[in-house]
């Protein structure tokens, strides 16, 4: 089986998204016998990419594919895919992914299987996506053929690929056909007042355990010493006790920080498909039997009022 994963880059830096789908790939290998390359548009990322394990990286460059721009971008791997035939094409399930996977699907007349949580390998190569606001799981099957699959943001851990040395093969796309019909404007950026909880690096999350909002002064002085950017579950954005930004799970961000504290949030599912893909996560809770416990690595069942000013001075000393 030949897998081939689409890297996007930002402003010359590696997408964390299309990083974990490269994880995911290489399980998907692991677990099939195959084999796995990387294909970027851009040459200040090959060196970090020919550093992982990979059979080599495809590297296309031509000034149309510079920035971001999906009808350059469709025609491009159209060529690549034709010329290479892979089995699998792997996307990170980011913005950018979403606009142009789709168009690749219906030129290449390929299925697409978007925003995927895992897969699994039993009889056949399974893909698993979260349905219904994360209240099911579905799977997904691909007969027979090629086909397309994105992963969701969270999936898999960027800290979990394996290194390896490969080389970059450079490939020609012929771009001159392209009708560029789009006329670009400033990327989007999310609201100024927003937070992109996907970049932090620790996160401290809190839920309906809190009580009142009064009680989010407790968290803040922790988040401050520990250097992290607070979240929340839905009950608590819903209270308006945080805006809206600040949710993780379904219905909100999905992230994957190295560490996760969560505080009073039991674990309802919507919550979990947003954050189970974290490094480290630390559960404190008064309830044992709160579900978040079965896939914390760390537990403390305990009042979080008793737990987090007691926590926060033994690090103010610190």
């Amino acid at each position: 089986m030949k897998i081939l994963v689409y890297i996007q880059q930002d402003d010359g830096k590696l997408n964390s998204v299309s990083l974990e789908a490269l994880k995911g790939a290489q399980e998907i290998a692991a677990q099939t016998g195959g084999t796995v390359s990387a294909i970027c548009f851009n040459s200040d990322v090959t060196t970090q990419l020919a550093g992982y394990d990979l059979t080599e990286v495809l590297l296309a460059e031509d000034d149309k594919l510079n920035t971001f721009n999906p009808l350059f971008y469709l025609k491009a791997m159209e060529d690549i895919a034709k010329a290479e035939s892979p089995d699998i094409i792997v996307f990170g399930h980011s913005y950018e992914a979403r606009d142009w996977a789709p168009r690749l699907s219906v030129r290449l007349d390929i299925p697409l299987i978007s925003d995927c949580i895992g897969f699994k390998k039993e009889d056949e190569l399974t893909f698993i996506r979260s349905i219904y606001q994360g209240k099911l799981n579905s799977d997904s099957v691909v007969k027979n053929g090629a086909f397309i699959v994105s992963f969701q943001s969270g999936a898999f851990r960027v800290d979990g690929i394996q290194s390896g040395s490969a080389e970059v093969r450079n490939v020609t796309v012929d771009l001159s056909e392209v009708n560029d019909s789009i006329s670009p404007e400033e990327k989007f950026q999310e609201a100024e007042q927003a937070v992109d909880l996907t970049q932090a690096e620790v996160i401290v999350s809190v839920g309906r355990g809190i009580g009142k909002e009064e009680n989010l002064e407790m968290v803040r002085e922790l988040s401050k010493i520990l250097g992290a950017e607070i979240a929340a579950s839905r009950p608590v954005v819903d209270a308006g006790w945080l805006e809206s930004s600040r949710q993780v799970g379904s219905s909100g961000q999905t992230v994957s920080p190295k560490l996760y504290l969560a505080l009073g949030i039991s674990g309802a599912i919507q919550h979990v498909v947003g954050m189970k893909g974290s490094k480290h996560i630390v559960v404190i809770n008064k309830d044992s039997n709160a579900p978040l416990f079965e896939i914390a690595d760390y537990g403390v069942v305990g009042d979080i009022f008793e737990i987090v000013p007691q926590l926060t001075e033994k690090l103010q000393n610190a």
